[in-house]
């Protein structure tokens, strides 16, 4: 995912399709003399449709597109004939895409499985014919109804990465390290802060065959729940992590303390994040002794299991990748 094509956020208006008119016929024929009403129904307006679509992964073919508008419903016909519906507009989504109203911010709903569909804006019904107002009291109504207008509205939608495991780290924790030895993932790797900047997502291959997602979350910097740094611009998808795998460098002057101040920057953009499962990962200890490690263990967060690794020797990987199956199939 480059910066280049990762788009996880769009804006557009969406117009539905008005419905088509009633129509106020009445039957002309030589052997009827008085065929009575027989005016068709108008066509039900073109509704705008999200479908889920698990081949993709960003809003980019969306990001141009500011005007979605559906066909308006053809008027009806004598005869009793109904007018044509308006042709709906589908767009396919990423799944974790959710629907928002842009002017009350207002989740409409989100789009989770593959294949799903949902009405995004409601087409408008299109008219009654004069032949539904025919009453015992009233054989001969020379009036129909009008089609419904169709509905034009903002729309922000926002992508949500789905994803088992969710990074979390200052920058140049070595996230993007880990990704890479794990997974086939090739993202940007480099001693600047910042490198990642949008989301990577790889699959960690385990044993018999089995495997789970892990997205690498660009580096939360104390102060981004506030707008500092990358801000929560990336914030939103550690909400669909199953896991949040914390990972503070060996070197870093108190682990303790950089593992706080992420749980502060995720408790202050939302609460609900702590309840998630959470790893610590010590990163980079290629550096470090045996007895050194004992030392560290006693500074450690309590009430959260931890493991030493390291990406670059392949140290305690695979008693990671374990830690992580265990806590996705409890």
């Amino acid at each position: 995912m480059s910066s280049s094509n990762f788009i996880d956020y769009v804006k557009f208006c969406s117009r539905s399709g008005a419905g088509g008119a009633g129509s106020a016929h009445f039957r002309r024929e030589k052997h009827v003399p008085k065929g009575g009403p027989d005016g068709g129904n108008g066509g039900r307006g073109g509704h705008i449709i999200l479908r889920g679509n698990s081949q993709l992964w960003t809003l980019l073919h969306l990001k141009y597109q500011k005007h979605v508008i559906a066909g308006v419903g053809k008027p009806g016909e004598g005869g009793r004939r109904s007018g044509a519906q308006g042709e709906d507009i589908i767009l396919e989504v990423p799944l974790g895409t959710v629907a928002k109203d842009a002017e009350t911010g207002e989740i409409r709903f989100e789009v989770t499985e593959d294949g799903e569909e949902t009405i995004l804006t409601q087409g408008g019904r299109g008219g009654l014919g004069n032949e539904n107002f025919k009453t015992a009291t009233n054989q001969s109504p020379r009036y129909a109804q009008p089609g419904e207008d169709g509905i034009e509205e903002w729309i922000i939608l926002e992508l949500k990465l789905l994803a088992d495991v969710g990074l979390v780290g200052f920058p140049n924790a070595g996230k993007s390290t880990l990704l890479s030895v794990l997974s086939e993932a090739k993202p940007e790797i480099a001693d600047y802060p910042f490198t990642t900047l949008t989301p990577n997502l790889g699959v960690i291959a385990y044993r018999d065959y089995k495997s789970f997602v892990m997205a690498d979350i660009p580096g939360i910097i104390e102060g981004a729940s506030g707008g500092k740094g990358l801000g929560t611009r990336f914030l939103r998808h550690i909400e669909r992590n199953s896991i949040l795998l914390f990972l503070v460098p060996a070197d870093a002057a108190d682990i303790k303390q950089e593992y706080e101040i992420l749980l502060k920057e995720l408790k202050t953009y939302n609460p609900e994040l702590l309840d998630k499962e959470r790893i610590l990962a010590i990163s980079k200890s290629d550096m470090l002794d045996d007895e050194l490690i004992e030392e560290m263990k006693q500074e450690l967060p309590e009430n959260i299991p931890y493991i030493f690794i390291s990406s670059v020797a392949q140290k305690g990987l695979v008693e990671l990748k374990d830690m992580l199956w265990k806590s996705l199939n409890k």
